[in-house]
């Protein structure tokens, strides 16, 4: 009788579950853990105080936006520019690349008014070369301050104190600062996914560098100094490639072993107006992915597992559904998954202040990873890039 309940009790107790539903599980694990130690710990993190070191605010600083045939833009941008509220000081650095619109007149006009902008013209690029590479790279060299903020022609600074606040991440200390960049919110599914995918990636690369893992930046937002710029050779190692003066830069830089900061606060966000159709977004994405082959290796494992667990999440969901249901497990798993998942998402957009709808976050999850999937196929077949 006893050996009878020795051998029946761990058979009663034991737990029959399909090689998918292992799967499912681990994958739900490995994402609660990039979830508890990554994206909810940087949500919660408290807010800084303001400083009330005079010396914070000392430095006078270079800001620098490349532009090819941003007229319209560059009138919206630069009075936005001119309003920022930074005693010390700043010089706009206006780069002319290869426009044949009506930039170079326009800019030139502004610098008859105010002395702190500067205009840089390209007449042409290299062969083989980086067009925006080669421009920054000339706007920097002539820049006069050690201090250099960077933004694109197409996006504003969210306040008026955004470069006060970009430029005191260097007091850290920091030779490098990385900033977050928004889209601004319009009706429609596919704004709402073009911010949904930012959100995230902000979330990695955001929380990935407060943890003490950066691997990649937004030239939308982002500042180093010229010091910074010395020690990695600027974009010597991947002037080549077109993409990758923020991304492959922060690479490098971390190569050399600079220090790396994040300044999320939303006063120092930058805004952008989303794609606005799926061709031009997509394009878009193709361009930004398309380097990150040449990351390290850890930080292509660590951004692989995140979105390799996620696809699997939802390929083993389908697996199970359509093949032998066990709808308890399955059940238990997708509710855990998607509440704690959801939850660190929505807790990040209220902290950077880019909240999307609770009840769509799902939904847009779902669509993002397969929309990403696609994107990775795309790559791999035809690799192919132009540039304006």
């Amino acid at each position: 009788m006893p050996t009878f309940a020795f051998r029946f009790i761990p058979r009663a107790l034991s737990i029959h579950l399909s090689p998918a539903l292992w799967l499912l599980l681990a994958s739900v694990l490995v994402q609660l853990g990039y979830a508890a130690y990554y994206f909810l710990p940087f949500a919660l993190r408290p807010v800084a105080p303001p400083s009330t070191d005079p010396q914070i605010d000392a430095e006078p600083v270079s800001v620098l936006v490349c532009a090819h045939n941003e007229l319209a833009n560059l009138r919206r941008l630069l009075p936005l520019l001119l309003e920022q509220d930074y005693p010390a000081g700043f010089e706009i650095v206006l780069i002319d690349d290869r426009s044949d619109d009506d930039t170079y007149v326009y800019v030139q006009q502004l610098t008859q008014y105010y002395p702190n902008i500067r205009l840089v013209s390209v007449d042409h690029t290299p062969a083989g070369l980086s067009p925006k590479k080669y421009a920054l790279s000339l706007g920097i060299k002539v820049a006069r301050h050690a201090r250099l903020l960077f933004t694109d022609a197409d996006c504003i600074p969210a306040t008026t104190q955004w470069v006060r606040l970009l430029q005191r991440g260097f007091a850290r200390p920091a030779d490098l600062v990385l900033g977050y960049s928004a889209y601004a919110a319009e009706p429609g599914f596919l704004n709402k996914l073009v911010r949904f995918e930012t959100l995230i990636t902000g979330a990695q690369y955001l929380s990935f560098a407060w943890r003490g893992k950066p691997y990649m930046g937004v030239g939308r937002n982002l500042a180093y100094t010229q010091q910074c710029f010395r020690a990695t050779k600027g974009f010597a190692s991947h002037i080549r490639s077109l993409g990758g003066d923020d991304d492959l830069f922060v690479q490098d830089a971390v190569r050399h072993q600079q220090r790396v900061v994040v300044e999320a606060e939303p006063a120092a966000h930058t805004l952008s107006e989303a794609a606005a159709t799926w061709r031009a977004w997509w394009h878009q994405k193709r361009r930004h992915l398309s380097a990150g082959r040449s990351y390290r290796l850890a930080d292509r494992i660590r951004i692989g597992n995140f979105i390799g667990t996620n696809l699997l999440f939802y390929f083993t969901t389908l697996l199970l559904l359509f093949s032998r249901p066990e709808w308890v497990p399955l059940t238990v798993l997708w509710g855990i998954r998607t509440s704690v998942v959801c939850a660190a998402y929505a807790k990040l957009g209220q902290r950077l202040d880019d909240r999307l709808p609770v009840v769509l976050l799902p939904v847009l999850d779902a669509v993002y990873f397969f929309y990403y999937l696609a994107l990775g196929i795309s790559l791999f077949l035809y690799r192919n890039l132009r540039w304006k």
